[in-house]
């Protein structure tokens, strides 16, 4: 695919890709096959927070996000602080020379619109500011694809969020309360469309419907400290997950179900470690998963899956293995409703194990039922993301020749103002 003047389109894909949150690669990972596909002359590179891993899985060149190398530690000392703010500057320099090189900036789905976890303004809000602003400055295509958002609390990254999404030159959102809560914010969002999570285009294991007796039960688990809004109750809020998910995998084990933790993010390794340490026996094991395919393989050899990480609940939907949520947000409730299993969600801040057994119970008496569901939501789901690719390309490649596309779906289009 070449520009109006010959050349190779030059796409950037920008994020805190690499840097150890699966799902977020796993977006990464749907939109470069996507471009391989429908665009394999493009010349792609990133902006990324693990440049290093970036390039070794994906192949591309990549180039650190962050000035400063210090960027998600909290600064304390005098010398940390005079750097941190140094790095600012400098990025915001180091942004706009890389979005200039780009005709095309994609940013892959990820909550890059909300603060559901603990969240600085100057930190990533900040960054994806100055991505947008560099692009409407420089004339570079910048696109918010299949990304997350919720309502913001914090004035500052409110305002970041709100200028990053207007001055985007095409936007969608993985669902509709994404949608409702830019709109909230004060986005024209007439012409933005909803589409499934990027991640449910990557390729999908088969699942093995489960035969004989009860089988493994994978849980996904969450270094959960609750959302920006709780930082004065994080410990307590970590304490009370830890100790529910703990006594459910015990209660697991005492019916003598092989349970199989998984992680979604390498700082959930701990919590791993803790519910190893507490529950001894040789029915609980972890699993070392390093990108959404190991997960969707581990999901898919499961009887059933209880999940707190958005992403995990993807993968073990995608492979139609009925599950239950650990819902920290309201992200995780729309995607299950989507999905069909809408009354299987329990609130990760409240986890109670009683309950959460009771309903882990009634989940698997519907299990075959729920199998059916799953695999006619992923069918509609994938339907669904052909058409944000066309979308995509159609909005962002203007100057390409598509006529081998489906245009039937030009309202779902986007171009930049």
């Amino acid at each position: 695919m070449t520009s109006a003047d010959g050349t190779p389109v030059r796409v950037g894909v920008f994020g805190l890709l690499g840097s150890g949150n699966l799902g977020n690669d796993g977006s990464l990972e749907a939109v470069l096959g996507y471009l391989r596909t429908e665009h394999p002359e493009a010349v792609v590179d990133a902006l990324c927070g693990g440049p290093e891993v970036v390039t070794a899985r994906y192949r591309i060149p990549a180039t650190r996000l962050h000035w400063y190398r210090g960027e998600y530690r909290t600064a304390s000392r005098a010398g940390a602080i005079a750097a941190k703010g140094l790095g600012k500057l400098v990025d915001a320099v180091r942004t706009a020379a890389w979005v200039r090189r780009h005709d095309v900036v994609i940013v892959p789905g990820m909550g890059v619109l909300e603060a559901t976890l603990p969240l600085r303004p100057w930190g990533f809000p900040y960054a994806l500011f100055l991505l947008c602003a560099s692009g409407r400055l420089f004339g570079t295509r910048v696109a918010l694809v299949g990304v997350g958002a919720a309502p913001i609390g914090n004035r500052p990254t409110r305002a970041l969020v709100r200028w990053s999404a207007r001055l985007a030159a095409y936007r969608s959102y993985r669902d509709a309360l994404s949608r409702d809560a830019m709109r909230a914010m004060g986005v024209d969002t007439a012409r933005d469309e909803v589409y499934p999570d990027l991640a449910f285009a990557l390729a999908t294991p088969s699942a093995s419907a489960p035969s004989g007796p009860p089988g493994p039960v994978c849980v996904g688990v969450m270094d959960f400290h609750g959302g920006n809004d709780d930082r004065a109750r994080a410990e307590e809020i970590h304490r009370r997950y830890l100790d529910g998910t703990t006594r459910f995998v015990r209660a697991l084990v005492e019916d003598g179900r092989p349970v199989r933790l998984l992680t979604g993010d390498e700082v959930d390794a701990q919590v791993v470690a803790a519910i190893l340490d507490a529950v001894d026996s040789p029915l609980v094991t972890a699993a070392e998963a390093a990108s959404l395919a190991d997960l969707m393989e581990e999901t898919a050899a499961a009887d059933t899956v209880v999940a707190t990480r958005y992403h995990n609940l993807v993968c073990a939907l995608k492979v139609g293995t009925p599950t239950l949520a650990l819902s920290y947000a309201a992200k995780s409730d729309a995607l299950m409703d989507q999905m069909g299993l809408g009354g299987y969600c329990h609130p990760a801040r409240e986890v109670d194990a009683d309950r959460l057994i009771e309903q882990f119970r009634a989940l698997e008496r519907r299990s075959t039922e729920l199998r059916q569901t799953l695999t006619e939501r992923n069918q509609a789901a994938a339907r669904r993301l052909e058409h944000q690719f066309t979308a995509l390309t159609a909005a962002l490649f203007p100057t390409a020749d598509h006529d081998h596309h489906d245009h039937a779906h030009a309202h779902a289009l986007r171009e930049a103002p």
